[in-house]
């Protein structure tokens, strides 16, 4: 029955991360209200968001294959929603010609799916490395 307890307990603390994460994302976009857009239809951003939930489930996936217990797991959770929010910074400020919340705000479904992109595959980098 362990196996069924623990489980759970991952699953739980895997969304309380995700949620986390997502609100931390909300507030850093100052621009659009994430699921206003998205209750609009805006897919760009719902590929952004897509991107960012994937990404930190990639990231708790490793975290919990590589830790001893779910403290840790949590460590290495928030460290890679860390990570996440410095990759979008970044990605953001390498596109000196636009904004890219702006574009997403603006439905542009290319940066949405760069963004989603970048999301994703970091959360592999960073998931790998966790040992």
């Amino acid at each position: 029955m362990e196996p069924f307890i623990s489980t759970f307990i991952y699953f739980v603390v895997s969304i309380i991360i995700v949620l986390i994460g997502l609100t931390i994302f909300e507030w850093l976009t100052t621009k659009y209200k994430d699921w206003d857009q998205v209750k609009n239809g805006n897919q760009a951003i719902a590929l952004s968001i897509s991107g960012k939930i994937i990404g930190i489930c990639i990231i708790l996936a490793f975290a919990i294959y590589h830790s001893i217990d779910v403290v840790e797991t949590l460590i290495w959770g928030a460290y890679g929603v860390v990570l996440q929010l410095i990759a979008y910074l970044i990605f953001e400020g390498l596109t000196r010609k636009f904004s890219v919340e702006e574009q997403l705000k603006e439905k542009n479904i290319a940066v949405g799916i760069i963004s989603f992109g970048v999301s994703v595959g970091l959360a592999f980098v960073i998931g790998a490395s966790i040992t």
